[in-house]
């Protein structure tokens, strides 16, 4: 059983709220990769609520000096994790960057937008950990510059296996503010959903390819 702190509740809680993410197991999204989904996560949503969001960035600046206390610089992931990672930075006087999916294909051409003297010790910024793709992408385009990536912090994740094996092989240690049994509980406890429902939700993180097939 995972054991669930205030924050995660909290967090899980008011994404719930102001539907930035979504719960339908018996009506189910369909991802881009074909996926069916009983979630939909937009936590971009939490920018326009203004005690959320400051929530969010104080949780973020306490867990990443809690483990990240060497941190020089925050890199967010473009293009979500731009606007918490700049908050992020501002909070803890820190520079800050942010990472493409891939070089510019015109000007400069660059990938990395900012300036990570060679050898700086970097924390990278998520709003979402899936499988954690789009995160490692970024981790390597900043370790071809020689920065050092102390880790990745997301708002949340789905805590899919591949998610954690994908970063373990990366040698990429994560912190997230909540997490997807913060959530389920939280939807249960509200009404948002009934409690028969949660061995589907459960099923679907273990096998999130397969299922609903």
């Amino acid at each position: 059983m995972v054991e669930i702190n205030h924050l995660e509740k909290e967090i899980a809680s008011n994404l719930l709220k102001i539907n930035a993410i979504k719960l339908q197991p018996q009506n189910p999204f369909t991802w881009s990769s074909g996926w069916l989904s009983p979630i939909y996560c937009d936590n971009r949503t939490s920018l326009s609520y203004p005690v959320l969001r400051t929530l969010i960035k104080k949780g973020f600046a306490e867990k990443i000096l809690q483990q990240f206390p060497d941190v020089e610089v925050i890199a967010g992931v473009a293009t979500a994790g731009i606007s918490h990672g700049a908050l992020i930075a501002d909070e803890l006087n820190l520079p800050f960057t942010y990472v493409r999916p891939e070089p510019k294909k015109h000007g400069a051409g660059k990938q990395i937008e900012g300036k990570i003297p060679s050898g700086q010790k970097v924390v990278v910024i998520e709003d979402l950990i899936s499988t954690a793709g789009s995160s490692l992408k970024a981790i390597e385009a900043l370790r071809k510059e020689d920065a050092q990536v102390l880790g990745l912090a997301a708002i949340f994740t789905y805590s899919f296996d591949i998610a954690d094996q994908n970063l373990k092989n990366a040698n990429v240690p994560y912190l997230t503010l909540s997490h997807y049994a913060a959530l389920i509980d939280e939807a249960i406890e509200t009404g948002y959903i009934k409690a028969e429902e949660k061995s589907l939700l459960e099923a679907w993180r273990k096998d999130p390819e397969n299922w609903g097939k």
